[in-house]
């Protein structure tokens, strides 16, 4: 489970050390890749898998499934933390989240986000300003 949110960087070398708190959970694995909101998505092997499995059931005769296998698929990598639990990003990727130097490290139960700070500054503030919202959430079902 991944839970909080931590300051980390990345290191000259595109490096970032994964929290000591995620560690554990990431040692058989993960894949680094795009998330939706201009931040980069990092997963557990098995939690990929599920994902993946998901994304590949999409129909290819639906352009939308095909822009969102690719969105998910082209700029994926895979990794084994090092033993200080650095995971290598790729530059497109850093590129994509605008992220280098200091970024923000978020769990989210499953897996983890990794935001450029400014923008993270700003997408709390959006989700603090709905806070007060109920009907909002209450549209999820929750």
């Amino acid at each position: 489970m991944f839970l909080g949110a931590f300051t980390h960087t990345i290191d000259e070398k595109g490096r970032l050390t994964v929290p000591a708190k995620f560690r554990a959970d990431l040692a058989a694995g993960l894949v680094v890749t795009r998330a939706i909101d201009r931040c980069l998505a990092i997963y557990p092997m098995e939690e990929w898998e599920q994902l993946a499995g998901q994304v590949s059931a999409l129909p290819v005769t639906d352009r939308r499934a095909r822009a969102f296998r690719r969105l998910v698929f082209a700029d994926a990598t895979d990794a084994i933390p090092d033993k200080q639990g650095r995971v290598l990003i790729p530059p497109r990727l850093r590129e994509y989240a605008g992220i280098d130097g200091e970024v923000v490290v978020t769990g989210l139960n499953t897996y983890i986000e990794v935001w450029n700070p400014d923008a993270w500054d700003e997408e709390r503030a959006r989700v603090e300003a709905r806070e007060a919202d109920i009907e909002a959430w209450a549209a999820l079902g929750i």
